[in-house]
């Protein structure tokens, strides 16, 4: 890796990593503000003067959140957090970091070939900044509140982006949220065997309520009262899935969705959670029907498929993952699902196409 950066904290990190708060009740309140940005993630966190921020959303999404964050009157930022280098996350973050100053900004030792990623880099690199890689266990102040980093807890994912994706539990008196990015079962499990007490009152859930996360283990661990997912509307990828969605409606967790409700705040006194909103009561999942499957194969012969020559995965044209494939494993083709598979063509796990 050529960029400039560091395994351990910078001077001046030390500080904010040092002593952390009790958890005795705090003066001041905690918001968090999971930011409505369509199919993807950004999650605004405020501590009296200070604020953080986890992911950007997609590329097309860093004004917006930079104008909420403008709106809920954040001058800087103590920390920004992206989680892993998929587009849907790290997208926006090079506008961020480009009109904000940002103490810290944290990111996964692992890099992608994307345009996307190396423009954050740049931004970075623009501005004078070094990434700090995250240290499981190592803590950081956010005011009165604090997180501990506890993932990824080891870099031995393959080509899995999302497994390396950094979790924090964010503490804030009693009250503990956490927050995975797109973390799958792979690292979950890790995270079940770290040492590091992961309950929390509130659940971001994992890769948008894919069924890749969110395992009913890691679930259990977690115990949440709440959960919020992050997805966009009638999203391709069938998010959230409903055997996520049933295994929360089977612990009674209260679950929050910005495809349906919008940009969610809770905020915190260090005792109890309020919110912006009612929990949803509708418990649909974003999957296609059976009926709707088999329209859709009615007309397998006009679809469109873009396909990657490299890895033999066929995508929707609006997968995510789509932007990530080279000019030269690049191939748009109209044939059905039969066709592609017969031609050794698996589908995209992410849009299941």
């Amino acid at each position: 890796m050529d960029t400039t950066s560091e395994k351990t904290l910078q001077s001046g990190q030390e500080e904010k990593a040092a002593k952390a708060p009790d958890t005795s009740k705090p003066e001041g309140m905690l918001e968090v503000h999971y930011i409505d940005v369509g199919q993807g993630d950004a999650t605004l966190i405020k501590c009296g003067s200070h604020a953080m921020l986890i992911d950007g959303g997609n590329n097309n999404k860093g004004t917006t959140v930079q104008l909420y964050l403008k709106k809920q009157g954040v001058e800087s930022l103590d920390y920004v957090i992206g989680t892993h280098p998929d587009a849907d996350h790290i997208g926006g973050l090079d506008v961020i970091v480009y009109k904000y100053n940002c103490d810290t900004v944290i990111m996964p030792d692992y890099e992608k070939d994307t345009k996307t990623y190396q423009e954050l880099v740049d931004v970075i690199h623009d501005k004078n900044m070094k990434i700090t890689y995250p240290v499981v266990g190592e803590q950081y102040a956010l005011g009165e509140a604090k997180f501990t980093i506890i993932a990824p807890n080891s870099n031995s994912y393959g080509g899995n982006a999302n497994d390396y994706s950094v979790a924090i539990l964010l503490e804030y008196g009693k009250n503990r949220f956490l927050f995975t990015g797109d973390a799958e079962e792979a690292s979950e499990a890790e995270m079940l065997t770290n040492g590091i007490d992961i309950s929390a009152d509130v659940y971001k859930v994992a890769h948008h309520g894919s069924r890749s996360a969110s395992t009913q283990e890691f679930l259990n661990a977690v115990h949440p009262k709440y959960a919020v997912i992050s997805c966009g509307e009638g999203n391709s990828y069938g998010h959230p899935h409903a055997e996520v969605l049933n295994r929360l409606r089977s612990m009674g967790v209260e679950v929050f969705r910005t495809d349906e409700q919008g940009s969610i705040i809770a905020s915190s006194d260090g005792e109890n959670i309020t919110w912006n909103c009612s929990a949803t009561d509708s418990w649909q999942s974003g999957e296609q029907t059976e009926s709707d499957r088999e329209n859709a194969d009615n007309v397998t012969e006009q679809t469109t498929y873009v396909l990657n020559t490299n890895t033999k995965k066929f995508h929707r044209e609006t997968c995510g993952n789509v932007s990530q494939i080279k000019e030269e494993n690049f191939q748009k083709v109209q044939m059905s699902r039969e066709e592609l598979e017969q031609s050794g063509y698996s589908p995209c796990k992410n849009c299941n196409p």
